[in-house]
């Protein structure tokens, strides 16, 4: 499946989620699929983002080690399904946006853990979502760049002016 689809599909489990080990849940399915995106990118994306996806991936990596993996077996791991990622500019707004959710949804587990283990690690992986979301911003302003020099290099071959402002 295409990251857009899974990406969609993860904000709309999780918006749905309203059990605090349902939504914990679906937050790990947020960092495996970040994890998974930023690793398709380290290895096959564009070479301006490999190092950021690169640092993605392994920060999403640890976004799923704090948090207890979904209990049941029968719920599938969704980022196995990444076949692609297709355009990377709106894979990325997409999973900036899960990422956002995901941080918001887990202060809201937080908020009311009883259990003090459960807190911290709410905590934990509220900074490392935000650390993610951090990379992706980062990914998406290098690809914002990118576009600027492939726009210019067209102009120039073309004869084109740029305009400024």
């Amino acid at each position: 499946m295409d990251a857009m689809r899974l990406i969609e599909a993860t904000r709309c489990a999780l918006a749905r989620s309203q059990e605090p080990a349902a939504i914990v849940a679906e937050v790990w399915q947020s960092q495996a699929l970040a994890q998974a995106i930023g690793h398709r990118l380290a290895v096959a994306g564009p070479p301006e983002l490999r190092g950021e996806a690169l640092g993605l991936s392994e920060l999403s990596g640890r976004g799923c080690g704090l948090l207890d993996p979904p209990r049941s077996e029968a719920e599938e791991i969704r980022a196995a399904g990444l076949t692609g990622i297709g355009d990377a500019h709106n894979t990325l707004l997409g999973l900036g946006a899960l990422l956002a959710e995901a941080g918001i949804a887990l202060v809201s587990v937080a908020m009311g853990a009883e259990d003090e283990g459960l807190y911290w690690q709410c905590m934990e992986s509220i900074d490392a979502a935000d650390e993610s979301r951090d990379r992706v911003v980062e990914m998406l302003r290098k690809l914002a760049a990118r576009e600027r020099t492939l726009g210019e290099n067209d102009c120039e071959k073309c004869g084109g002016t740029v305009l400024e402002g």
